[in-house]
């Protein structure tokens, strides 16, 4: 110990000289270099169904990245999902998971790929990521990306897990979650 201070003073002293030291990082976040939270989802990310004529893109999925996850974070599971598709029932794009730590992003068309991550089942059956394909006339869908820091290792759970299922699966494990969302339309 330093003479003359105590214990609580020196550490109190410490954060005073080291901004943010006794501090988080800052806000755990979810971006994209291709839009802007609330903003316009480009024409490449909607999905590619063949005889679907809602299905205009070309199902490259869109660059994301995150920072400041939570203390204790192992892993983090992505979902995607459009609250109005199915006349509001909802639509899931994407249910990824076993997403490791120390990844900090996906690069355009990796989550189309399937790369980075352990895939569940989406709407569409598929274990990738499925693009935006809204009904022509039914307006602006909000396609939600969720990232939940876990503290499961990232191969704690099996593949082919749907969402609610995956969601049942962190019960007690999340840790916290970013979120972004992104509009599209025909």
């Amino acid at each position: 110990m330093v003479r003359g201070l105590s214990t609580l003073a020196l550490s109190g002293a410490l954060c005073l000289a080291l901004p943010g030291a006794a501090q988080a990082a800052g806000a755990f976040t979810l971006s994209s270099p291709a839009f802007q939270d609330g903003g316009l989802l480009a024409q490449k990310y909607a999905g590619t169904t063949p005889g679907n004529a809602s299905c205009t893109g070309e199902n490259v999925s869109p660059p994301l990245s995150w920072a400041n996850p939570p203390l204790g974070t192992k892993s983090f599971a992505l979902l995607l999902s459009d609250p109005e598709g199915r006349g509001g029932l909802g639509v899931s794009h994407l249910v990824a998971y076993g997403i490791p730590a120390s990844a900090g992003a996906f690069a355009a068309g990796e989550l189309t790929q399937g790369k980075g991550f352990v895939g569940g089942k989406n709407s569409p059956g598929t274990q990738v990521y499925h693009g935006p394909c809204p009904p022509a006339g039914s307006g602006f869908h909000h396609y939600t990306f969720v990232l939940i820091a876990t503290d499961l290792p990232p191969d704690a759970l099996r593949a082919g897990l749907t969402r609610e299922q995956l969601l049942a699966a962190l019960q007690d494990h999340a840790k916290g979650a970013a979120g972004i969302i992104g509009r599209f339309g025909q």
